[in-house]
């Protein structure tokens, strides 16, 4: 059976690579993929000392878990290392308007001196038309603020970001990440949703009050080659 696997933060650098696709045989759990990947990738020693968390198909799992035909298989390494307790991450792109205090409220913990919220809002045109890719969009949302929580050492990080029609005024997206001290926090939700402007494949037409609309050309993706 074929399963994918995805690998973030230092063993995606590790590794070259954010996605792996292996050929297991039937039966296979997920202890399975993993030892795959050590092998393939000669990951091994990276894969024994850190305290691994696995998702399979974006649902936290044992290891012992077996895997079926298309699974993917989530490998979360800590993000924040030493004794501290590895940050929170949470990822969402979505249909629905955003909830911005329950995004904040939701990365809230006992060591943070500070919260700071983000929401970009549609401004200057009757809406905003987002469509993305989002299987791809929120595994590169989900790299971002792994990379960005331990390089700002956070408590907690969340990021959600609305697809299809968001009407003026309204969040298009929400970043809210905690920290112990306001400049780790401001700094975080900075660079976060820098990165998710430029890396994650999600596109943004602006419609005016007539009807008529334009896509809005941006940044191009990392790789991208000219046609």
């Amino acid at each position: 059976m074929l399963v994918t696997v995805r690998l973030f933060a230092m063993l995606r650098e590790r590794a070259g690579t954010d996605s792996l696709e292996l050929e297991l045989a039937d039966g296979s759990t997920a202890t399975d993929a993993i030892d795959a990947v050590a092998e393939r990738h000669d990951l091994g020693e990276v894969l024994e000392r850190l305290p691994l968390a696995v998702a399979v198909n974006r649902e936290y799992a044992e290891r012992s878990q077996p895997l079926g035909e298309g699974d993917e298989v989530a490998l979360i390494p800590p993000v924040s290392g030493g004794a501290k307790e590895v940050a929170a991450i949470h990822v969402r792109v979505t249909g629905e308007p955003l909830a911005v205090a329950s995004l904040s409220a939701d990365v809230g913990r006992p060591g943070a001196g500070a919260i700071v919220t983000f929401q970009g809002t549609t401004r200057g045109v009757e809406r905003l038309e987002y469509e993305a890719y989002t299987e791809m969009a929120e595994g590169r949302i989900a790299a971002i603020l792994a990379e960005v929580a331990e390089r700002h050492g956070l408590e907690a990080i969340a990021a959600e970001h609305r697809v299809g029609t968001v009407p003026l005024g309204e969040p298009s997206v929400v970043v809210a990440v905690s920290a112990a001290h306001r400049g780790e926090a401001f700094a975080a939700a900075r660079e976060a949703i820098d990165r998710i402007k430029t890396e994650a494949p999600i596109w943004k037409k602006e419609v005016e009050a007539s009807g008529e609309g334009e896509w809005v050309e941006g940044t191009s993706p990392p790789g991208a080659q000219p046609s």
